[in-house]
């Protein structure tokens, strides 16, 4: 593993510890992207997730990436080309539903620090030969859940993981619980209809909320 590689993985930790939940945003507004970032910052969760699944996700992370005492990733990469797009925008992290050979190379070509998912142990495993000891584990909940996810974490306890998909309020205390979870990311403290109502407000007091109960 590389200087440049493990300096990269310092880097996703870092992130990853930054607070409980990083939220999972899907943004369609790009004006909506500041007042968005600046209402998760100041209820507790800096660490921003946008994914590329919007026209405008490229757009909001360019303008998240200002936003003072935010840390602006960018989700769903899945090629290369999304790989560098990210950057290019100013995404100082990244996070793919899982990882194959050309998008880690992109990562490390653009020196984009990333959290790639896995599912099982076998993908883990070959994650962890690549030198990502910090990992997306995806979809959670469809994937077992904690119980697998501990189960998981039993041989393979170097490595790390933010889970993802199905994770709620009433259920991320399970996974949090767990030796091997750093944090977990949600997307119930940024809902669609809040973000739409532009309800920056009642989005912060989700996050405070967050923040607060399982911290």
């Amino acid at each position: 593993m590389s200087q440049n590689s493990k300096a990269a993985q310092d880097k996703t930790r870092e992130v990853c510890e930054l607070a409980p939940i990083m939220p999972v945003l899907v943004v369609r507004d790009a004006a909506h992207a500041v007042p968005l970032a600046r209402a998760l910052i100041a209820g507790g969760l800096p660490a921003l997730e946008v994914t590329l699944r919007t026209p405008a996700a490229l757009d909001v992370i360019s303008a998240m990436a200002h936003v003072t005492g935010g840390v602006v990733g960018a989700g769903t990469l899945v090629t290369p080309q999304d790989v560098r797009n990210a950057k290019a925008a100013g995404a100082a992290f990244g996070v793919s539903p899982g990882a194959t050979d050309d998008l880690i190379e992109a990562c490390l070509a653009e020196d984009l620090p990333l959290l790639p998912g896995a599912a099982t142990a076998s993908e883990a495993m070959r994650l962890l030969e690549r030198g990502y000891t910090t990992q997306k584990f995806f979809p959670a909940e469809a994937s077992g859940g904690a119980p697998a996810l501990k189960a998981i974490g039993a041989p393979l306890p170097q490595i790390s993981f933010c889970p993802t998909g199905g994770v709620s309020l009433e259920n991320a205390q399970d996974y949090l619980s767990l030796s091997n979870v750093l944090c977990a990311g949600g997307s119930w403290v940024a809902p669609d209809a809040l973000v739409s109502a532009q309800a920056w407000d009642d989005i912060e007091a989700l996050a405070r909320e967050a923040r607060q109960r399982l911290s």
